[in-house]
């Protein structure tokens, strides 16, 4: 009986993240930066997740080109975020910076969260997707190349990821799930509001 109750519980668990994308920047020159958020009340070990992406037109649609992994050791803790930025970033976003990684969108490579390995994953959450070269960047809301020369915010109510990024990107500002603001704008990189559940 004990068995089932543990698999039950691994079965339910598996799938379910508490760790989602909060905040992505595609800036001037190498400004530019992916903020991920612990929504969970437990620390997250992010030896299991990675963030790969594909680069403008991936060869294979839909499959990632680059497996980019979390830096050893690296820990979300609960309510905190844990930001990958450009090396070469302002001074402003590398005060915030928990590891660098050169080659960041410039807003049109789809980059997603995934939990697992290189052969075996789960899609939690994207910023732009896998399937095709979306042009200069992807519309967020009723935003043309929302992705590009823009900071994009996880709306408060918010509480999760979603691999479906046309649920997340929306089609009009009531049902998309980010707010887009202008390039350079970082007033709320290194922490995340989400409403209570």
């Amino acid at each position: 009986m004990l068995n089932r109750i543990i698999i039950l519980i691994a079965l339910f668990s598996f799938g379910m993240s508490n760790l989602f994308i909060s905040e992505a920047a595609e800036g001037s020159s190498n400004n530019k930066y992916l903020e991920f958020f612990n929504a969970g009340d437990e620390p997250i070990d992010l030896s299991g997740y990675a963030f790969p992406n594909v680069s403008n037109a991936p060869d294979v649609p839909g499959e990632y080109e680059y497996w980019n992994a979390f830096d050893e050791g690296s820990v979300v803790e609960p309510g905190d975020v844990f930001v990958v930025c450009h090396g070469s970033s302002d001074e402003t976003i590398l005060a915030e910076c928990d590891q660098y990684h050169t080659y960041l969108s410039n807003g049109d490579d789809g980059f997603c969260l995934v939990e697992g390995t290189t052969d075996d994953y789960t899609i939690l959450d994207c910023v732009g997707d896998w399937y095709g070269d979306p042009g200069s960047g992807w519309q967020i809301c009723d935003i043309s190349n929302a992705t590009k020369d823009h900071t994009i915010v996880r709306k408060s109510w918010v509480t999760e990821g979603t691999s479906d990024w046309g649920a997340s990107s929306g089609s009009d500002g009531s049902d998309c799930q980010w707010v887009v603001y202008d390039q350079n704008y970082w007033d709320d990189l290194g922490f995340h509001n989400m409403d209570a559940a």
